[in-house]
């Protein structure tokens, strides 16, 4: 990837998250036997990753929809 191309960027994003998605990462969680208070933790820290990894990927997504509508600046 060019790494100031803007459209390949949100191409890339699209495509693939570089964080695990958060069904993926519950999936890992649930296949683990835990105890209550370890459980209860690690559920707390899900629930925080999930508005996390919403609001980022939609910030991102945001900012390079926006920088892939503009022209690139002359060489």
């Amino acid at each position: 990837m060019d790494r100031y191309d803007a459209r390949q960027a949100l191409e890339e994003l699209r495509e693939e998250a570089l964080l695990p998605h958060p069904v993926r990462l519950r999936d890992m969680i649930l296949r683990v036997r835990l105890d209550a208070e370890t459980a209860l933790e690690l559920n707390r820290d899900f629930q925080n990753y999930l508005t996390r990894y919403g609001e980022t990927e939609r910030l991102a997504r945001e900012i390079l929809e926006r920088l892939a509508t503009q022209a690139p600046k002359a060489s």
